[in-house]
């Protein structure tokens, strides 16, 4: 366990010795609290990652004072609210105020330790303090669309898309639009399974089961009971691990290692991979019936440069997040810059994009970024710019759009059409396009 100290508020000693007795035997740190001035103290010498739960009831207030408390002065730390059933309302309203989750009391034994091990995982890949970004382009709006309207539902889904596209941003906007919100989102890295380890990570095992289990773990689709199991690049699983995962979501029946008796589930699916899973099954790497199983709706996460009118924007979003982050004062991209991010391939998608903001901001320290702090490999294309112009109407769309992305300027509009500047000089003139544009 790493040095993340849990804030345990709790008026009622006993309770809240149990609490801290059920997490230090899974490896977590904790502090106690028993009134709400105490832990305002605390929370004054506390480090950002720790977590703070408390009940919603304390002598001297209530968790969600605390909270409002927290937030107004700037601190951030992951919130979560135990209470009894009858209060549930009042949880669900502090959420409202940035509450990760509430838990009832009596659910706190099985609910708890999962809640804040995905906690530390969202916040071990970096994605806990990263804020989300909308993006406006038109590719990016019929995404939204699909998600609203598949997220109410329990339908399973499957994600298509290349790596650094987001992918798993995609899956949490389902899980959070979709009436499983506030349940546990489970992020399972299927590249990292081996057939051997599959069937105790995802099920769990009993005391005893193997050389070795010293003590009973709960495994993935316990943890995700009641909320999301989010299977990251599914196509990488073993076809044993396969197998064995279809008849489980076939049966919704599961059963741990060593046990006796089979566990049912509750739990939405969703899969996502970078690779063609029917190009899989032809194949034989992937199993036909999983793929049926898994792929009840599909969305397909079209690759950056496919999606143009998102850089800048995306870029400005990431340099305002650095400039946070590394305590730099960078103003904006040079027009070279700009340039160099427009045109460039990106491989690795908007992961690759983050990345090489976050380096060019630490290099730059304040003023603008310029193409030598980019430092962006020369790479080809691999797809068609999605500029490129197809007939009149779609023609007039995007070169406006090529244009808005390149701050007018023709010579850089015309690399983003995949076009000449005479070509696109005379389009201007064909369809009487009007543009305020920027010398070349």
């Amino acid at each position: 366990m790493d040095k993340t100290k849990i804030i345990v508020v709790e008026d009622n000693i006993v309770y809240c010795e149990f609490v801290c007795n059920l997490l230090a035997r899974e490896g977590f740190r904790t502090v106690q609290a028993f009134h709400l001035s105490t832990a305002r103290k605390l929370l004054q010498q506390t480090a950002d990652g720790d977590i703070v739960v408390s009940d919603l009831r304390l002598p001297d207030g209530d968790g969600i004072d605390l909270l409002r408390w927290m937030r107004k002065e700037g601190r951030m730390q992951p919130f979560v609210i135990m209470t009894d059933y009858a209060e549930v309302h009042t949880a669900v309203e502090s959420m409202k105020l940035g509450s990760l989750d509430y838990i009832p009391k009596q659910l706190v034994e099985d609910k708890l330790v999962p809640l804040l091990r995905t906690i530390l995982k969202e916040r071990n890949i970096g994605r806990s303090r990263m804020p989300v970004f909308a993006r406006d382009g038109s590719a990016f709006q019929k995404i939204m669309h699909r998600i609203r309207l598949v997220a109410p539902t329990d339908m399973s889904v499957l994600i298509f898309g290349e790596n650094g596209t987001g992918k798993e941003h995609i899956a949490r906007q389902l899980h959070d639009k979709g009436k499983r919100a506030g349940k546990p989102f489970v992020a399972v890295d299927c590249g990292s399974l081996t057939k051997e380890l599959a069937p105790s990570a995802f099920f769990g095992h009993v005391r005893g089961a193997f050389t070795g289990a010293d003590s009973a773990k709960k495994g993935y689709f316990h943890e995700a009971e009641g909320g999301t199991l989010f299977l990251d690049e599914v196509g990488n699983l073993a076809p044993e691990t396969q197998q064995m995962l279809l008849r489980a979501i076939q049966e919704r029946r599961y059963r741990p290692i060593g046990d006796r008796a089979d566990k049912s589930f509750n739990v939405r699916i969703i899969a996502a991979t970078n690779e063609n899973l029917e190009k899989a099954v032809n194949e034989k790497r992937f199993r036909q019936d999983l793929l049926y199983r898994l792929h009840d709706f599909e969305i397909t996460v079209p690759p950056l440069r496919d999606c143009q009118e998102d850089i800048m924007p995306l870029a400005e979003f990431f340099r305002e997040i650095a400039n946070n982050e590394l305590e730099c004062k960078v103003i904006g991209f040079s027009s070279e810059a700009r340039k160099a991010l427009l045109t460039h391939s990106w491989p690795g998608n908007v992961r690759e994009l983050r990345q090489k903001i976050m380096s060019a901001v630490l290099q730059a320290q304040t003023g603008l970024i310029t193409k030598e702090h980019l430092e962006l490999a020369m790479t080809k294309p691999t797809s068609p710019i999605s500029f490129a112009l197809r007939n009149d109407e779609e023609d007039k769309e995007r070169i406006l759009r090529a244009l808005k992305q390149a701050d007018g300027n023709r010579k850089v509009a015309a690399e983003l059409l995949g076009i000449g500047r005479t070509t696109l000089y005379n389009k201007l003139e064909e369809y009487g396009l009007k543009y305020k544009f920027e010398q070349s």
